[in-house]
């Protein structure tokens, strides 16, 4: 497994094997079942994660109703970074979809490689650099890009959730109702 983790490490820094081996020593794997909560509102968020193998999303709720705002596959990040960068209470649930495995490092580790290691100082940096770019794309999608065209662009990029996800989380991520995300699903098949 942390092997598949040094891969995916290696978008952002080229780990020699002795700071791989360092890193590792503060990594643990964690294995979730479908639908568990690895954070809750109001708690504190201890790890920053990396998807193994799974899929497991991030949301907050607006009365009852989940606002999906990240959807996480293998080889992305996951963690409620408002609580895990500031020491605040989570204001977002993070939550499995399906069986997923994590490679993640507490904030107390994260800390200590940071002052140990340039490079992981320097994977830390672009790490946060990637998750905001991710952030400020997802937002102008949603601000610029009618029902259709977000539709449309989040299944020509991501195709393969469309039978992972369940509809209604992927309607909440792209801010569409459940019965549009159905009729364009629909439309876009009969296309095929």
């Amino acid at each position: 497994m942390l092997e598949a983790l040094r891969h995916q490490l290696s978008a952002y820094v080229n780990f020699t094997d002795e700071e791989f081996d360092y890193f590792s020593q503060h990594v643990e794997v964690r294995s979730f079942e479908k639908k568990q909560q690895l954070t809750k509102i109001g708690q504190m968020e201890n790890y920053m994660n990396f998807v193994l193998k799974g899929l497991a999303m991030k949301y907050f709720l607006k009365g009852k109703e989940p606002v999906v705002v990240q959807i996480a596959k293998e080889f992305d990040v996951i963690y409620a970074k408002n609580s895990f960068e500031l020491g605040q209470l989570s204001l977002y649930i993070v939550e499995t979809i399906e069986p997923t495995i994590f490679a993640s490092i507490s904030k107390e580790n994260l800390e200590k490689m940071f002052k140990h290691s340039h490079q992981v100082e320097r994977l830390g940096r672009r790490i946060i650099i990637d998750c905001y770019l991710q952030k400020e794309s997802w937002e102008y999608d949603r601000m610029n890009l009618n029902t259709r065209e977000r539709f449309v662009q989040f299944m020509r990029n991501n195709s393969d959730l469309l039978q992972r996800v369940p509809q209604k989380i992927l309607a909440s991520y792209l801010n569409i109702k459940p019965e549009t995300f159905s009729r364009l699903k629909h439309l876009l098949q009969k296309k095929k």
